[in-house]
């Protein structure tokens, strides 16, 4: 993918985060949150009959955070448990330099280079470690 292209995804999914908002209940919250930065957000998810039905964020967060959590929402929502999942799974192999499937990903191939900037790593990574912890929370509870 082109680097100016990457650039404007990124910039874009920043300045205008899909469903960065605030909901009301009935959604699963799980906090992602980076020590060594201000990356602080939470991802909050509706499944129905195993489907995130919806999801939203909020929180403060870099434009790394930002954007790569605003990227997973649009590619999560709609899924299934299991296709969020794998989503999460490709999005990590990628981001750690391992085999990966790209058709999967959609936006999230922006970060595709992302490993050359070790500390950035964690910062696109946050949300997914979110998604994963209110996934398991709903399933632990069965709340979907």
């Amino acid at each position: 993918m082109n680097p100016e292209i990457k650039r404007e995804i990124m910039l874009d999914n920043y300045q205008n985060p899909f469903n960065k908002e605030t909901k009301g209940k009935d959604f699963i919250c799980a906090n992602g949150n980076n020590i060594s930065c201000i990356d602080d957000i939470n991802v909050y998810i509706k499944l129905n009959d195993n489907i995130i039905e919806e999801a939203y964020f909020d929180g403060e967060a870099c434009a790394i955070s930002t954007s790569s959590t605003s990227i997973m929402l649009k590619n999560v929502v709609g899924k299934t448990v299991e296709e969020a999942l794998s989503y999460a799974d490709n999005f990590e192999k990628m981001v750690n330099e391992e085999e990966y499937d790209k058709e999967v990903l959609g936006e999230g191939l922006v970060y595709d280079e992302i490993y050359k900037q070790a500390s950035r790593k964690n910062c696109a990574t946050l949300p997914y470690s979110a998604l994963r912890k209110a996934i398991k929370t709903a399933q632990e509870n069965k709340l979907h």
